[in-house]
């Protein structure tokens, strides 16, 4: 298989904020996701697409955005066969700034799989429940197994120098959810084309 035959996933970084902690995760999981041969991958930073607040008269899923730069972002999204979003925990949920980039779309996600990699005192645990919650709605398919990185595992790599690798359990959920998001991919890319 060419890696234009392949299936594009999209690895979004959740956050925009300054001094975030989102690109070390993020890389890291695409440096894991790289080494398969089934799956091809390709980071997307939300600070490349700055969206303003939704402010359509319409929902996207009722017809075409006005916003050029939610055109492009929703261009963006359609190139991809499925997402992992790699998100913050903020007060229990998600980032606003992501909450918002998914806000601007809609058939762009729709019959796609999502998987997730959290960050936070919890590994984010509230954020990509959240997160499962909205994908439903948006007819994605989120896949069960997530990456949690809890708040020893932050602390260890964002202030004490500690490394992914000191957490091995970090790469084995990772493992596990690629291999899901892999098996979604897989079928739902075979189930959109059939119709």
């Amino acid at each position: 298989m060419t890696q234009q035959q392949k299936p594009l996933i999209g690895i979004v970084i959740g956050s925009t904020r300054e001094g975030r902690f989102g690109e070390k995760p993020a890389h890291w999981i695409h440096e894991i996701a790289k080494q398969r041969t089934d799956l091809a991958f390709e980071l997307v930073d939300l600070r490349d697409h700055p969206l303003p607040f939704f402010d359509e008269a319409g929902a996207p899923a009722w017809g075409p955005v006005k916003n050029e730069a939610a055109q492009r972002w929703q261009a963006k999204l359609a190139s991809f066969d499925g997402l992992v979003v790699v998100t913050p925990e903020y007060n229990h949920g998600p980032s606003a700034v992501l909450k918002n980039a998914i806000d601007w779309a809609y058939k762009e996600f729709v019959r796609k799989p999502i998987g997730f990699v959290g960050y936070g005192g919890v590994g984010a645990a509230r954020a990509i429940e959240q997160l499962r919650l909205i994908a439903v709605e948006m007819q994605m398919a989120p896949v069960r197994n997530a990456v949690h990185i809890g708040m020893v595992e932050f602390l260890g790599i964002w202030q004490q120098g500690k490394s992914f690798e000191d957490f091995p359990h970090l790469a084995q959920a990772a493992g596990g959810m690629l291999d899901d998001l892999a098996w979604w991919t897989k079928a739902l890319k075979t189930a959109r084309e059939a119709v």
